[in-house]
């Protein structure tokens, strides 16, 4: 039983960050339909500018709120000098762009930060919570909080206010958003500045937990366009559950048979998802006329 309840623990925690990461992804397919690969560089940013900054002697929660800014900066930028030129073209070559971008993003961070793996003091201490004979750490806790805070506000930010409803309906027909009044150009500057903040964030509240460096991002990109997809691409609650299921299916991969498939699980989910469930969990089945 003690076995079983860390794995829990540890899935969880793990698939809260995949949970932060898929919300990104969620946010910007929301937006324009285009799938973001450089959300896993966002997660980077955020631990290593927290890093830099509280190496420099900034306090560390002065240092977090700087990296999600910086980092929801940066991909105000990214929409601005490298979606938004590309407007009309087929959704694939933006896809294509946000790769570049980020492998952009990995090369530059490790010109200006360094090859090193880094992290910083957890916000809580390291002194483990004992539960039924299994340990969770404080700042475990934080990420899942994190992870929970953040779906509650995107869910409330989606249905109950006309800028959220003004992305969903951007999302759905760019030009008659377009001629009912929408600022399409601020909605996609939002939703890339709120999906990199999260992303930011995701970064800042695992850091302690799993260190940094500049190339942990594509990894991240990965395993969280596999949770949305899981839960259904688009849909904030299917990105939360996508998330977490994903970290629970590792951990107990990880646990029962070997380390060295844990990271197979989510290119297994995948191609599960495709073959069988194209729409995800809780995606809904779209239907076009001709």
């Amino acid at each position: 039983m003690p076995e079983l309840l860390q794995f829990l623990f540890s899935g969880v925690t793990v698939g809260a960050v995949y949970a932060l990461v898929a919300l990104g992804f969620t946010i910007i397919y929301n937006a324009s339909d285009v799938v973001n690969f450089a959300q896993g560089e966002f997660v980077m940013l955020g631990g290593m500018i927290t890093v830099a900054a509280y190496a420099a002697g900034v306090p560390l929660p002065l240092a977090a709120v700087i990296a999600i800014v910086a980092t929801a900066a940066i991909g105000v930028a990214m929409n601005k000098l490298a979606i938004e030129p590309a407007r009309g073209a087929p959704v694939v070559s933006l896809i294509i762009i946000t790769i570049g971008a980020s492998i952009f993003i990995r090369g530059g961070t490790q010109l200006l930060l360094g090859k090193q793996i880094h992290t910083f003091p957890a916000f809580s201490g390291d002194a483990p919570i004992r539960i039924m004979g299994a340990t969770i750490l404080p700042q475990s806790l934080w990420v899942i909080g994190g992870a929970v805070v953040v779906f509650i506000g995107l869910w409330l930010f989606f249905t109950r206010t006309l800028t959220g409803r003004a992305v969903l309906a951007t999302s759905n027909n760019r030009l008659a958003a377009q001629l009912v009044g929408i600022n399409t150009r601020f909605v996609m500057t939002l939703s890339f500045a709120l999906s990199a903040g999260i992303g930011a964030l995701a970064g800042v509240l695992v850091t302690p937990i799993t260190l940094t460096s500049y190339d942990v991002g594509l990894a991240l990109a990965l395993k969280g366009f596999a949770a949305a997809m899981l839960g259904g691409m688009g849909n904030p609650k299917g990105a939360l559950v996508g998330g977490l299921l994903l970290g629970l299916l590792e951990s107990m991969t990880a646990g029962y048979l070997s380390s060295q498939y844990k990271d197979a699980a989510a290119f297994v989910v995948i191609l599960l998802v495709l073959f069988f469930m194209p729409q995800g969990l809780f995606g809904r089945k779209s239907t076009e006329r001709v």
